[in-house]
């Protein structure tokens, strides 16, 4: 049984709006008839919105407290659901809080081996020391492998960040949460050069949008599968902007074009969720303020999440 996580937090982004992400995807099932979200179990976590007022925060990793604190919570809730013995599908702002999601799983299966499909434009592996931007959603890979990629820096980091961004790093346990060999980018194509240089010294994989359509869907899953046969556990976070704009819409943070369109990223989640081993997933990055289609980002999602739950609850 499916139970929701609904995780209203924006503060790791550069751009507002993400926080409303969730609603968006509740008036897009209402606008359809589509009575989604009274039919689920959900949890509320609690946000730290508010800090974005914080003008006193760390330029190269902004609202790194507030950001930690809510990936806690966000761990502790992914926990909470395993507990009741259900399947959570968190639905974030911005992408900062898969760290907690990553936590969470771990806090409840220690001893199991995790495996991560990331579907997404961007890597997210940046770390306060490489970061050119200092927005907390590019860090949250970087976290949970524990990599600080200082073969890359180019930031100074004060005191205080450089204490959270370990808080981070050991979030419910001493030791990195992922193995770089059982990550798995799919859809990446807009990165920084530091970036690039981790993932190719990591040994990463990494399936662009233009091979997964000339080798196929079926195959790339397989091929997915096949590298991560040796864990216990797959997470896929799903970050709408993985998903091409000019088809869509421009409703996310950080769009990028050329990506998968709805009908590939549903065969992709039908051929993982196939296997048995996905035990959670991540909705993140929609941005209703941004959209020049209405709601067309958030419907979208919501297609997305309707069509992978009955699946799910088979």
């Amino acid at each position: 049984m499916i139970e929701l996580i609904k995780n209203r937090s924006d503060i790791g982004a550069g751009t507002r709006g993400a926080d409303m992400g969730i609603d968006a995807m509740e008036i897009a099932a209402i606008n359809s008839g589509d009575d989604y979200f009274n039919c689920h179990n959900y949890t509320d976590v609690l946000t730290h919105n508010e800090s974005i007022y914080n003008k006193f925060t760390s330029s190269v990793a902004k609202r790194i407290e507030n950001v930690y604190q809510q990936c806690e919570r966000v761990s502790n809730a992914v926990s909470s659901v395993y507990k009741r013995g259900r399947f959570p599908i968190v639905l974030s702002g911005d992408h900062s809080s898969a760290l907690g999601t990553i936590a969470g799983i771990k806090l409840a299966y220690p001893s199991s081996t995790l495996g991560v499909i990331w579907l997404d434009a961007h890597a997210d592996i940046h770390s306060p020391y490489t970061s050119p931007s200092g927005n907390v959603h590019g860090m949250p890979l970087a976290a949970a492998l524990q990599k600080d990629n200082l073969n890359n820096k180019i930031n100074e980091v004060d005191e205080d960040a450089k204490y959270y961004w370990q808080k981070m790093k050991t979030l419910c346990g001493d030791n990195a949460k992922l193995n770089p060999q059982n990550l798995i980018y799919l859809g990446l194509r807009d990165f920084e050069k530091a970036e690039l240089n981790l993932i190719e010294e990591l040994g990463i994989t990494n399936y662009s949008v233009p091979y997964v359509r000339s080798t196929g869907i079926t195959k790339i899953v397989d091929e997915c599968l096949n590298k991560l046969k040796a864990t216990d556990i797959i997470y896929i976070s799903f970050d709408v902007d993985s998903m091409d704009c000019e088809a869509i819409s421009y409703g996310t943070g950080t769009p990028a074009p050329t990506g998968f369109y709805v009908d590939e990223i549903m065969q992709i989640f039908d051929g993982l969720i196939a296997s048995k081993k996905v035990k959670c997933i991540e909705f993140a990055e929609i941005n209703p303020l941004l959209d020049n289609k209405g709601n067309r980002m958030a419907e979208t999602a919501f297609q997305v999440l309707s069509h992978i739950s009955k699946i799910i609850d088979q």
